[in-house]
């Protein structure tokens, strides 16, 4: 290959001289599309350097503190030449320029390639692409991560398929920290490869937070060591539908070479139907009348058991788990079985709840917290909790999720000096017209009346995809490309996104090179990507 490199400019560009003077008749001076999502400030010319993938070079700046050996960086140097040069098979073909090297050289002020993100993690970056090199400057790896992925968008090919890229300049970090996507694997359980490609394409639009609603009623699929029967009796089976400890290690691992981080959820004392299957007297027995009816319900809040069987799981899962954060749940629970239950009723009125029966649930909630708390979690809970929680101060972080008016909700959340996280807007489990990604586009999370201290206490949002009709095998279109609407609106500035007729152009252009990287991402209207997907 070498050798091959040697051939000069000059001899090369004679017998090729017509070909050139068409291929610049042709194409004339070239712009992608531009980068989804949108930098802070981004200027580019239409000056511009071409690209060989058989001299271009990733390089550790002379001054970053992480250097060859980074496991993140590494990684995704090996990760993203295929990206930026998805062509190339590495035959040792002369392509034009060969001779002319470009340098992509990484600098990062922090040495934190073995850590993991968590939610203060810098995802600043400088990029500054001139002749035959790029610059990029980060604080941390994270912040690369995301500069590389935008280099990556950044690169382009002519009809004939050498690569470019034009002149730019740009400022970019994220309008909010927190920029999530939920995955249900109860009502349908997900091969962990779907998983894992699911955090590819996360990555690709910015996205930094996996949630990972792990159980729920109909199975209990997360294998733990302290509990195996959770799920070798509550998972749909005991083999082929649960993720060993190996799996969860392996999506975490995957997860933090893209600089994103797993929220796990373990989701009470509702929504526990499948835990009751593998741990007796866990939940409540349900009466008709004075008699036992043979159903049960929301975990049992009244026996000491259930907070010994808690504190013993969290353990577990906070040992596993190596965020800092936690989601406790705390939704939709269904108070009939706990107001049929005497032992239920004798306690609420033992601690002069009446027959209030959201107090019980604060009750319990407050407990879980505090067992989270005591393992240095940081507990995430859905609104349900904040509404009917009067000992507000214990909670830390609530995500609004109800329909309506959910900045009324987001408003209350803040005044009472508590963090949001927005996902009313974007569920998107439910299938609808690609075209109606405007509507997810334009969301406006901090459009409420409140002061901007309070205002900084909306520290992102999520896209939701719920179970129920969601499976591997329509996951990844009904997700991609809305989510991308979702992604632009939690990363860029509101008022340059303002107007998703404008934003089209760019997001077709991401659709395909979604497309492009095997994702297969729904089309949004008539038309045609240059390389359409391949994997059908």
């Amino acid at each position: 290959m070498e050798a091959a490199r040697c051939v000069t400019f000059g001899q090369y560009l004679r017998p090729h001289f017509y070909l050139l003077l068409l291929i610049f008749l042709r194409n004339g001076p070239h712009t992608v599309e531009g980068v989804w999502p949108l930098p802070q400030t981004f200027t580019s010319s239409i000056e511009r350097s071409p690209l060989s993938p058989e001299a271009f070079y990733f390089e550790y700046g002379s001054q970053s503190a992480a250097q060859q050996g980074c496991s993140v960086l590494d990684a995704a140097f090996t990760r993203y030449f295929p990206l930026i040069f998805p062509d190339y098979t590495g035959n040792g073909v002369l392509r034009f320029y060969a001779d002319k090297p470009f340098r992509l050289v990484i600098t990062v002020d922090r040495d934190d390639c073995e850590s993991y993100p968590n939610e203060d993690s810098s995802e600043r970056y400088n990029l500054s692409v001139s002749a035959r090199q790029a610059s990029l400057n980060a604080e941390t790896v994270w912040g690369a991560l995301r500069g590389l992925e935008t280099f990556s968008q950044l690169v382009y090919q002519d009809d004939f398929g050498s690569y470019f890229v034009n002149k730019t300049e740009i400022v970019d970090f994220p309008r909010f920290q927190f920029r999530g996507i939920l995955l249900d694997t109860s009502r349908h359980y997900l091969p962990v490869k779907t998983i894992l490609q699911t955090l590819d394409a996360m990555a690709y639009s910015k996205f930094n937070v996996f949630h990972w609603h792990i159980v729920d009623d109909p199975s209990f699929p997360y294998q733990s060591r302290t509990y195996p029967d959770l799920s070798s009796k509550g998972a749909f089976h005991p083999m082929t539908h649960i993720y060993t400890q190996s799996d969860v290690r392996r999506v975490i691992s995957h997860a933090r070479l893209w600089g994103i981080r797993v929220l796990p959820e373990f989701d009470s004392p509702g929504h526990t139907a499948s835990w009751g299957k593998g741990q007796s007297d866990l939940l409540t027995p349900c009466y008709r009348g004075s008699s036992l009816s043979g159903t049960f319900g929301p975990v049992n809040p009244v026996l000491p058991s259930t907070y010994q069987f808690m504190a013993r799981l969290f353990k577990e899962v906070s040992s596993v788990f190596p965020d800092s954060h936690i989601h406790l749940g705390g939704d939709e629970v269904n108070f009939s079985c706990w107001s049929s239950n005497p032992d239920i009723r004798a306690f609420m009125k033992k601690m002069g709840f009446g027959v209030d029966f959201t107090k019980i649930e604060a009750f319990y909630m407050e407990n879980i917290v505090n067992i989270t708390s005591a393992l240095n979690k940081t507990a995430i809970v859905w609104q349900d909790v904040f509404d009917y929680h009067e000992l507000r101060s214990s909670l830390s972080v609530v995500e609004v999720w109800k329909g309506g008016c959910y900045l009324c909700e987001v408003r209350r959340v803040a005044k009472a000096g508590l963090r949001v996280i927005l996902a009313s807007p974007w569920y998107l489990d439910q299938p609808g017209p690609t075209h109606n990604w405007a509507r997810f586009y334009t969301v406006w999370p901090l459009a409420f009346k409140g002061t901007e201290e309070q205002k900084k206490l909306v520290i992102g949002g999520e896209v939701c995809m719920w179970g129920e009709y969601v499976d591997a095998t329509n996951l990844t279109p009904r997700l991609w490309p809305r989510a991308s609407a979702a992604a632009e609106r939690l990363w860029s500035d509101e008022k340059q996104t303002s107007s998703a007729d404008k934003a089209f152009p760019r997001f077709q252009d991401l659709r395909c090179k979604l497309v492009r990287r095997g994702i297969r991402a729904e089309p949004l209207y008539v038309g045609h990507c240059k390389h359409e997907y391949q994997g059908v």
